[in-house]
């Protein structure tokens, strides 16, 4: 297994030339923005996603925002268990990281040590493995916002290849097992959440997390809104002249 891609002409090392030599003609400025953006800024716009998600959710029926509200809750724990199924992945794999097999390479992570799942080892893109998990979880929750989520989670792939710290096979393989985790696992796992939020919804305490307050509901059209009466005067001395 740690053969792959290791040396040699193919699709995988042409692609990662090709999108990684974008590095060489861009400007610095552009670098350095698609370096923040692939580290941690789409990252962060996913969790932002899915705190908006939730901000209208508590605004539905007591039953679709339970619903919702228990896909948004899975969403982080099948992104947290799809980078624990990478560690484990990526030692059995073994493969390199890009710029320790191919010279040339422009690498725009100087702290790729450091990062989220980042090992000496590449297979699979731990950013993207968890970046698709919150879109594909974002989508079971909300179909536009996780569509958006999900475009997201791509760009995240693309930015890791443009950095010059993954192989295209290496996002491929994080897509393939954020989305997996998620779908695999979400009948039992929504089936196990569903009654925690409901719990969670019905307590006195708790309950706003997943409802928002009663708000008041406009009287249909044609009917008068009540009046209070002035002060001093009782609702039934009413004029008999009128």
């Amino acid at each position: 297994m740690a053969g792959l891609t290791t040396g040699g002409p193919n699709v995988d090392v042409s692609l990662l030339y090709e999108v990684n030599g974008a590095a060489r003609r861009a400007p610095s400025w552009l670098d350095t923005a698609v370096s923040l953006a692939g580290e941690y800024g789409i990252l962060l716009a996913l969790v932002l996603l899915v705190l908006w998600c939730w901000r209208g959710a508590r605004r539905q029926d007591e039953t679709a925002a339970a619903d919702t509200l228990t896909a948004l809750v899975w969403t982080p724990l099948a992104a947290g268990l799809a980078l624990l199924v990478n560690v484990p992945l990526r030692e059995f794999v073994g493969r390199q990281r890009p710029f320790r097999q191919h010279e040339g390479l422009q690498v725009l992570d100087p702290g790729w040590g450091a990062g989220l799942g980042n090992t000496e080892y590449s297979f699979v893109s731990g950013h993207t493995t968890v970046a698709m998990a919150l879109g594909v979880g974002l989508f079971v929750a909300h179909r536009k916002l996780g569509l958006a989520g999900i475009g997201l989670a791509l760009l995240e792939g693309l930015c890791r290849v443009y950095m010059g710290v993954h192989y295209p096979t290496d996002v491929i393989g994080g897509l393939a097992l954020g989305t997996a985790v998620v779908l695999v696992l979400a009948p039992v796992a929504l089936a196990l959440l569903n009654p925690l939020v409901r719990a969670v919804a019905a307590s006195p305490r708790f309950g706003r997390l997943v409802r928002a307050g009663e708000r008041a509901r406009p009287l249909p059209l044609g009917l008068a809104q009540p009046q209070t009466p002035p002060a001093g005067r009782r609702t039934q001395d009413n004029d008999l002249a009128a």
